[in-house]
């Protein structure tokens, strides 16, 4: 429902759009500590260690699932399926620690938070990486899903030589 008036005060504009839900985000950041921001758009998964500043947030690491191409993905796999937002969240999670950064805690923005989706996929990556994140074990994907077997069975294989690479390349 649309007000309008002299006399009506207007919704910010993000709020309007349905991009920011503001009520969310002061939540997150009133515990101080950086946001994992995981977001799922229609070609690929981007995941970052986002810090508040007064005059703006500051991305202090982030990781992109098109980075996956280079390192082993196979090229005609999806970017945004399960096991490649889990390794998105694995190459975060690496990139964080080698920055000094130990913790922080998940930001999904408005997506929906269904158990096993691509958000809590992601998370499961940061947090095999060493990442310490509170979480409930219960929505994170089960190993299959992971590993890609509702994909594809040669998938597995493909998610394990991807993550070995990530891991040799953050060491």
């Amino acid at each position: 429902m649309a007000v309008h008036g002299k006399n009506q005060r207007l919704k910010y504009k993000r709020r309007r759009t349905g991009e920011t839900d503001y009520r969310r985000r002061l939540k997150l950041l009133r515990g101080e500590m950086p946001r994992a921001v995981v977001r799922v758009s229609n070609t690929r998964v981007v995941a970052q260690i986002v810090n508040y500043e007064s005059d703006g947030d500051r991305i202090a690491v982030q990781a992109n699932s098109s980075e996956l191409t280079s390192m082993g993905w196979p090229k005609g796999a999806s970017l945004k399926s399960v096991p490649s937002a889990y390794l998105t969240g694995f190459s975060l999670g690496k990139r964080a620690l080698s920055a000094g950064i130990d913790e922080a805690v998940l930001d999904i923005g408005l997506a929906a938070s269904s158990r096993g989706s691509r958000v809590f996929s992601a998370l499961k990556g940061m947090i095999d990486a060493g990442l310490w994140i509170p979480h409930n074990e219960e929505v994170l994907p089960s190993d299959d899903r992971i590993n890609g077997a509702h994909i594809d069975d040669s998938m597995a294989a493909s998610v394990e030589s991807t993550r070995s690479k990530i891991e040799g390349a953050s060491s």
